[in-house]
């Protein structure tokens, strides 16, 4: 079985393929993957303890969750910014310019 593993965490996302050998009755999970790459020790390592870590083809998933023949277990770097804070940011913004706009309008009615 191959799996893709795409590691975001650096400066370039590297894709690699990873040949599972098959074997064994139980599924193979994305935890599993994690460990026989080498990338993580348990589900208690520090590099994926943070909740969104990784995900399969953009979808975050959990340590127990399914993976299948051809799927891309994608390796997410922390957040710099906090999107919440983008957003707000940029209403602020166009809020301004929206009230500035308004103001020199009347100004100019005025004249």
């Amino acid at each position: 079985m191959t799996v893709w593993i795409c590691d975001a965490r650096g400066a370039r996302p590297v894709l690699k393929p990873f040949l599972l050998a098959e074997g064994g009755a139980s599924p193979v999970t994305v935890g599993l993957v994690l460990r026989l790459a080498g990338l993580a020790s348990g589900p208690d390592d520090p590099q994926f303890a943070r909740k969104g870590s990784y995900g399969v083809f953009g979808k975050r998933k959990e340590w127990d969750s399914p993976i299948y023949e051809g799927d891309r277990l994608e390796l997410y770097a922390p957040l710099q910014i906090d999107p919440k804070t983008v957003r707000r940011k940029r209403a602020n913004q166009n809020r301004d310019a929206h009230l500035k706009a308004v103001a020199a309008k009347r100004k100019a009615r005025r004249l």
